[in-house]
Formats: structure tokens, C-alpha cells, sequence
């Protein structure tokens, strides 16, 4: 992994900008001899919370359409109702 100072950043943020591309890992940036921040690709940025975030709506969506949904007022599997209502019971 690459660690640039704020300064470099400052000055050359293109170059930094192809390091990242060029290499694809993440540019620990510091400043005062301390690791302040990372810098990562978008995609990866995607990848590990855009996407984490929208998995866990979802999660939470579909969690909140069951909790709600009423009980089945037939007890056997709709499979097995449909076939008999088309009038294939076996």
C-alpha cells in the first residue's frame, strides 16, 4: 500500500490520482507524519459500502413486508392449490 503526504496531494493530485488507478490499492494519505485518511478507487467505494448499504435496505425492506403480510387463510401449498383448482390432483 502507497502513504502520500497532504502535501503531494495538494500539489500532484493528478499523479496521485493515475498511482491509484494504476495500482488499485488504496493510498494512505498522511499528514504530520500520521495516517489522516485512505484514498480508494470509486468502484471499490461502491463495492464495500454503496452496495453494503443497499443490501442492508433491502434486508430491511423485505424484513418490514413480512412482519406485515397477513397469514395464508388456506393451509396447504399454493402448488398443491393451484393443481387442484385446475383439477390435476394426484
Amino acid at each position: 500500500m502507497t502513504t502520500v503526504n497532504a502535501l503531494k496531494i495538494r500539489n500532484q493530485l493528478g499523479e496521485v490520482l493515475d498511482l491509484l488507478d494504476k495500482d488499485k490499492d488504496p493510498i494512505l494519505i498522511t499528514k504530520s507524519k500520521k495516517i489522516r485518511a485512505v484514498l480508494i478507487r470509486y468502484e471499490d467505494f461502491q463495492t464495500r459500502f454503496l452496495d453494503k448499504q443497499a443490501d442492508e435496505e433491502k434486508e430491511k425492506f423485505i424484513r418490514q413486508v413480512k412482519s406485515h403480510s397477513a397469514p395464508s387463510l388456506i393451509p396447504e401449498d399454493p402448488l398443491v392449490t393451484l393443481r387442484r383448482l385446475r383439477g390435476h390432483e394426484d
